[in-house]
């Protein structure tokens, strides 16, 4: 199961959200060739923020189809 991408707030990539924080990714663009160093955007690892509305499952708002039972 892949995780939920978002645009990281810093370099507008999309990259992973896992565990309400943006997974660490690099910064866009080519690192030099011959370069060990290795750098992360600063971005990365922040806390993403929730989002608008919960995912729901069923609408509450909705009424109940024919043939369906009370459960309880």
């Amino acid at each position: 199961m892949s995780a939920p991408r978002r645009a990281c707030p810093v370099c507008t990539r999309e990259i992973a959200v896992v565990g309400g924080r943006y997974a660490r990714h690099d910064p866009p663009g080519r690192r030099p060739a011959f370069s060990y160093e290795l750098v992360s955007c600063p971005g990365s690892r922040r806390s993403a923020p929730l989002l608008a509305t919960e995912p729901r499952l069923f609408d509450p708002e909705e009424p109940p189809m024919d043939g369906q039972q009370q459960l309880f």
